[in-house]
Order: C-alpha cells, then sequence, then structure tokens
C-alpha cells in the first residue's frame, strides 16, 4: 500500500460531518437547503475527482491514510479504496444530493436537523466504504444508526414510524454485536499466531488480517459471525422482515439511501468471505441457498402487493438474494455481476423509491386503488419509472442486463441448480413489476386527485432523469465498471484458494475439493474454476 500524500478520503468523509454540525446553527430554512446541497454536490465532486484518479490497473488499495489512534490495541485510523469499493463513493455523494433535492418540498420541520442528519450518514457512510481497520469500520458502522433513528422516526410517513425505527435499530444492533464478536476473534487469533500476548499482539489491520493463517474451525466460527451479521443489515431472507416495516412507515427519501447503498452485501464480499475463505467456501451451500430462497421468495411476495413502496421492499429482497448467488458462485463472471449488481442497487432501487416519494407527495398514498391511471396526467413520470423498472428486471440495454447475465453464468458454472433459480427469479421480477405496472398506470383513471395532480416538476425530473440516464449509459457501455473492479476482483477469487490456514486447519486445497466433489456429483457438467 502507498500512502497518499494528500488525505483525500478524510476530506469527504468529515466534510458533510462537519458541514452538518454547522447547518445545526443555522435558521433560515432555504439557507439550511443552499448550505446542504452545496455540501452535497462538493462531496459528489471530490468523489468523482477520486474516481477519475483511481488506477484500474492495480489491484491494491489507494490513496491509503494510515496513523495511530489507540496504540495500545493497535488500532489504527487506516482508511483505502480498491476497485471493489472506490465505485460506491461518489455512488453515495450522488444518492445523497438525489434525497436533498426530493426533499426539498417535503420536510416542513425541524429542516436543519434534517439535513445535518442526512450529511453526517453520507460522511459516515463514505466512512463504511472506505475503512480499512476494523475497529475503525466498527465504529462507523454503529454511527450510522443514530441519524437513521431519528430520521425515520421524526420524518416517516406512516403512524408506526417509531416503531419501524426502534424495530431497525434493534435488529442492526443484533448484527452489530456479531460483528464485533467476530472481530475481536480474528484480532486475537492474530495475536495467537504472531506469538505475541494481547493487547500487544492483537492487530484489526485488514490487511495485515488477510495474511494471517487460521485454523478451519476458528474461521468457521468467524465467518459465520460476520456472515450473519451482515445478513441482517443487507437484508437477506430470513432477516428481512424490518425492510417492509421500513418502507410503509419511513420517509421515502431515507428508504431510497437503505436499499440503494445495501451495506451488508459490501460487508459480506469485503470482509466474511475475504477474511475467512476456507470457511465460506465450505459454507457455499448456505449462502447459495439463502439467496436462491430470497430471490425467489422475495419475487413471489412482490407478486401479491398491493402497495408500490412495499411491493419495492420486497424486490429489494429479492435481487439481494442474485448477489449474494453472485458473491456465493467464487468465479470471476458471478463476482463481477454481484458487484455490478450492487451497484446498479444505488441507481436504480434509489431512484425508483424516489420517484414512489414523488406519489406519496402527490396523491398521499402508492396503494393501487389510488394510482389507477396515473400514467395520463403524469406521462413524464410513469415514463421515466417504467425505464427503471426495465432496469430492474435486466432488460437488454439498461445496467440490470449486463449485471443480472454475469450472475447468470457464474450461478451456471458453480451449479446448475442455482443457474436456474436465478433465472426463475428473474422471470418472476419481470411478471410482479408489469403487473404492478399495468395497474398503477395504465388504464383509466379513477380517482378525481390522480386527474388533478401535475406531472414532475424540473427538479424531479432532474432527479429521475439522472438515474434513468445512468441506468441506460451503463446499460451500453458496462465495460466502465467491469474495468474498474476487474483486476480487484481477480484477486478476490484467486484468494479462495491461496489464502494462509493455520497448521491445525484443513488446506485450501482440501476444502476446494470437498465443494468440487459436491459439485460434481449434484452436477455433471461442473467444471471448477
Amino acid at each position: 500500500m502507498e500512502t497518499s500524500p494528500f488525505p483525500l478520503l478524510s476530506l469527504l468523509i468529515f466534510l458533510p460531518v462537519v458541514a452538518g454540525i454547522s447547518l445545526l446553527r443555522i435558521r433560515n430554512k432555504h439557507r439550511i437547503l443552499s448550505v446542504a446541497l452545496g455540501v452535497a454536490v462538493a462531496e459528489l465532486l471530490l468523489s468523482l475527482i477520486l474516481l477519475g484518479l483511481f488506477d484500474p490497473n492495480q489491484d491494491g488499495m489507494q490513496f491509503v491514510e494510515q496513523h495511530s489512534w489507540i496504540p495500545t490495541l493497535n488500532i489504527d485510523y487506516l482508511l483505502g479504496v480498491d476497485g471493489l469499493s472506490v465505485l460506491f463513493v461518489p455512488l453515495t455523494a450522488l444518492i445523497t444530493v438525489a434525497v436533498i433535492l426530493a426533499s426539498r418540498r417535503s420536510i416542513k420541520t425541524l429542516s436543519s436537523l434534517y439535513f445535518a442528519l442526512l450529511l453526517f450518514l453520507e460522511g459516515i457512510t463514505i466512512g463504511v466504504y472506505c475503512t480499512l481497520d476494523l475497529a475503525l469500520f466498527f465504529l462507523f458502522w454503529e454511527l450510522t444508526l443514530p441519524p437513521l433513528f431519528f430520521l425515520i422516526s421524526l420524518w416517516g410517513i406512516g403512524v408506526h414510524r417509531r416503531y419501524a425505527a426502534l424495530k431497525y435499530v434493534l435488529f442492526m444492533l443484533t448484527g452489530g454485536i456479531l460483528l464485533l464478536f467476530g472481530f475481536i476473534l480474528l484480532g486475537l487469533n492474530h495475536a495467537n499466531e504472531t506469538g505475541i500476548a494481547a493487547p500487544a499482539g492483537l492487530s484489526f489491520n485488514y490487511m495485515e488480517l488477510l495474511q494471517t493463517p487460521i485454523p478451519l474451525a476458528t474461521q468457521s466460527i468467524v465467518f459465520l459471525l460476520l456472515f450473519f451479521g451482515f445478513a441482517i443489515k443487507a437484508p437477506l431472507f430470513p432477516f428481512h422482515v424490518w425492510l417492509p416495516t421500513m418502507a410503509m412507515e419511513g420517509p421515502a427519501s431515507i428508504t431510497a439511501i437503505i436499499v440503494g447503498l445495501k451495506l451488508g452485501l459490501f460487508g459480506i464480499i469485503r470482509f466474511a468471505i475475504p477474511l475467512a475463505p476456507q470457511a465460506a467456501s465450505q459454507y457455499f451451500v448456505l449462502m447459495m441457498l439463502l439467496g436462491a430462497i430470497g430471490a425467489i421468495y422475495g419475487a413471489l411476495i412482490a407478486l401479491k402487493q398491493t402497495n408500490l413502496r412495499r411491493m419495492l421492499a420486497y424486490s429489494s429482497i429479492s435481487h439481494a438474494g442474485f448477489v449474494l448467488i453472485g458473491a456465493a458462485a467464487f468465479n470471476i463472471q458471478g463476482i463481477q455481476g454481484a458487484v455490478f449488481q450492487l451497484f446498479n442497487f444505488g441507481i436504480v432501487a434509489s431512484g425508483i423509491f424516489l420517484i414512489a416519494g414523488f406519489l406519496q407527495y402527490r396523491l398521499g398514498s402508492t396503494e393501487l386503488t389510488a394510482l389507477g391511471g396515473a400514467a395520463r396526467p403524469m406521462p413524464i413520470l410513469a415514463s421515466l419509472f417504467f425505464i427503471l423498472g426495465l432496469a430492474s428486471i435486466g432488460v437488454p440495454g439498461t445496467n440490470g442486463f449486463a449485471a443480472e447475465h454475469l450472475i447468470v453464468i457464474g450461478a451456471f458454472k458453480a451449479h446448475i441448480g442455482m443457474g436456474l433459480a436465478v433465472l426463475l427469479g428473474i422471470i418472476l421480477s419481470a411478471a410482479y413489476y408489469l403487473v404492478f405496472y399495468q395497474k398503477a398506470f395504465l388504464g383509466p383513471v379513477t380517482r378525481a386527485t390522480v386527474k388533478e395532480t401535475i406531472d414532475l416538476r424540473s427538479r424531479e425530473y432532474w432527479i429521475a432523469g439522472t438515474m434513468v440516464s445512468l441506468a441506460l449509459l451503463l446499460g451500453l457501455f458496462p465495460q466502465q465498471v467491469l474495468t474498474t473492479t476487474d483486476k480487484t476482483l481477480q484477486a478476490w477469487v484467486a484468494r479462495v484458494e491461496t489464502a494462509p490456514v493455520a497448521e491445525n486447519g484443513n488446506t485450501a486445497e482440501e476444502i476446494l475439493a470437498q465443494k468440487n466433489h459436491y459439485d460434481s456429483a449434484s452436477n455433471p457438467n461442473y467444471h471448477s474454476y
């Protein structure tokens, strides 16, 4: 790792945090919005500079910043990005700009606190993506909870918004406990392997832990703790029950952030699998089954929904299953598709939820009974929603197609049953989206409130139009994303085969041989990657 001469990542993390604190002193509503939007746009420009300076030909960490933080426990302030994380920094900044613009009219009370919490959440989320010290990562991870709790409980649109906020926080705290135990085990294992007693032998440095041998029994415990801790946040089946409640009770703009930036899936790909690769390979059947069940279950439940926001929540659960299948395939096609789809969530899912928020603001409901014939008075809104929906179901020419195509290839290479599950999930996703769209937007107008409503305003048009443009642009030129992630993900796949194992654990080759034996027995056409 080469240390960066300029602390660009620190600037990206703390600029919105400091700006958010300063917003609390401002009382003029228009000035609050101007400052918040100006900081968010500056953050977006800085993140684009980061992406422009990033070298995709390197597979290691770039823009590294390292300073001693708690020396007695060997905890460092350590930041860096690679091809896996660098895309999500500008994505976070883009979604924040969109949410601020979308909240301009809907936030009527405590606006300084709302936008301050939003900027604080942006900086902390970028910290989650950039952190390379597990203790610092855990700090950022837990710091996302307070702003989300208040954003949901104070500005939610449902009568049970406080219940939804509490439910979300309790689920996340449960997952956080699992992560904390997993990280502590990794630190203690490092001390044990180096022969230096704790606390001097502890290490939470992600790059050091990647090189530290771990006994297979310990790996299994670490992997299960990290996997289920992150699965709650994703959310993966069966830990998904908080998301439909959040979608119905919380503000649509905040739900757009949660479903667009799936930090739990990022954590599984970044930490759970690379830090315990042999155990991950051993539990690949578990991951594949949870992914397949989630993909099909989410789609089937979405097919029965009569509320747009609830349907989108179950759609998000289904797509999270696709990402897990791609990652668990342990081949380059699967993981590239998984990361690409994870990136697509920020564009497509957040865009659709923001449009759902526009409908909620106009009509006071997103129930089918309140939306009939909505395309007649709102043709632009309906058209942009339709295009984002096509990207969500992976129609050729959109960014969803390239990602789902890679996941399908990776899933079939790993196990034919998982490939068929992905195909079934894709078919069901097309069914629930097209059926709902036909009922909600097409046909005659049935309510006076729908007939009298207005189409997208210029500000809303630019929000939705930007998301649609990105979905189409990346659909036509997916190689831009794939090139950025290629070197890092090649190394990610290779790690499963080469990661060190302590002497009292099985070797990587033995674990892979067991996996390949299972695959070849259940699928005669299987070829090991």
